[in-house]
């Protein structure tokens, strides 16, 4: 058996001792811990800001409940879905409670929200008011953080484009919280008529709504008769704007504002247009002609009547049951 030289038993030692060395410099690298995403999907770790866990929509709820409980807008892409007293709103904007040429009343139902084209109208409409001889708006409901139907006090308003602008000019200086909660109501109809009443209609009444109508945007804008009569009296020249402006119950302290669905989104239902014509004919005399005094007779019983049945979730479409789940 040949017996190795000193120098060879020296040399294999060396080479020996580095490569112990180098296996314990690679083991003692750290190892990067996995990001949120790499983890093992079911870990609490998995949770991030952008991707939190949707809720669980219960589609037999009563809608209005629902949706009148959400306090901030569905963090998805702006999307006005269903039709105006059926649908609900995506990705809802807010508009500002005081802006330069408006202020926004009844600020506590938090219903000043809407798709981003209705705030963008109502930002421009604001800000051309004041070269009309109109100190600014003031903005009463709009739409809940995700639309739907309200609680209270409207059956449309539920896909963010509806708006309410009162008849009263922006004061000079800023409302109190309580003025904002209990404003001052100023009819512009004659008490027990269907009369404007000329001690507060002006004709600056009437350039607003016709600024209001003129926007390629609006659909339509809801009015009381009375108000419909007196702008088919004082328009002259270009009267098309008339068409859009449409008489109905009540709306004679503020006027209501619907756009048309934004294009490229067929989600959102537009209601039919308007007829042809401003609109100042045999259709608008129906709405003026006198109530007929009811006779007095005995009353009869009848059987009760039912209760409408109540708006479910499920009878909206179903991206919104997606929107009430959306964080």
């Amino acid at each position: 058996m040949k017996i190795p030289s000193l120098a060879g038993f020296f040399l294999s030692a060396l080479i020996a001792m580095g490569v112990q060395q180098a296996v314990s410099a690679e083991t003692s690298v750290p190892i990067p811990k996995p990001s949120g995403v790499e983890r093992k999907a079911g870990s609490a770790a998995t949770t991030t800001k952008n991707a939190a866990s949707p809720r669980r929509v219960n589609r037999n709820a009563v809608a209005k409940a629902v949706f009148g409980k959400a306090k901030a807008p569905a963090n998805l892409k702006a999307r006005a879905i269903g039709s105006y007293a059926r649908g609900c709103l995506a990705g809802g904007t807010s508009l500002a409670a005081d802006g330069p040429s408006w202020q926004v009343i009844r600020l506590s139902r938090n219903r000043n929200w809407g798709h981003p084209a209705m705030v963008k109208y109502i930002e421009r409409l604001a800000a051309d008011v004041p070269s009309i001889g109109w100190r600014g708006l003031l903005v009463g409901d709009m739409t809940q953080p995700r639309g739907g139907p309200m609680p209270s006090g409207h059956s449309s308003h539920q896909i963010g484009l509806d708006a309410d602008i009162w008849l009263r000019e922006m004061p000079k200086a800023r409302l109190s919280g309580k003025q904002r909660e209990k404003p001052r109501y100023v009819s512009m109809v004659r008490k027990g008529t269907k009369r404007i009443n000329r001690n507060v209609w002006t004709d600056d009444h009437a350039k607003l709504l016709r600024r209001a109508a003129s926007d390629k945007q609006v659909a339509r804008i809801f009015v009381n008769a009375a108000i419909k009569k007196a702008l088919c009296d004082w328009a002259t020249g270009d009267r098309s704007w008339l068409r859009k402006i449409r008489p109905w119950y009540g709306h004679d302290y503020h006027f209501h504002v619907r756009l048309s669905c934004p294009k490229g989104f067929a989600g959102c239902k537009n209601q039919a247009a308007p007829p042809a014509g401003d609109g100042c004919g045999k259709a608008l005399a129906w709405w003026l002609k006198p109530e007929q005094k009811k006779k007095k007779t005995k009353k009869k019983k009848t059987a009760k009547v039912k209760k409408r049945r109540e708006i479910r979730v499920a009878d909206l479409p179903q991206a919104c049951t997606q929107v009430l789940a959306a964080q």
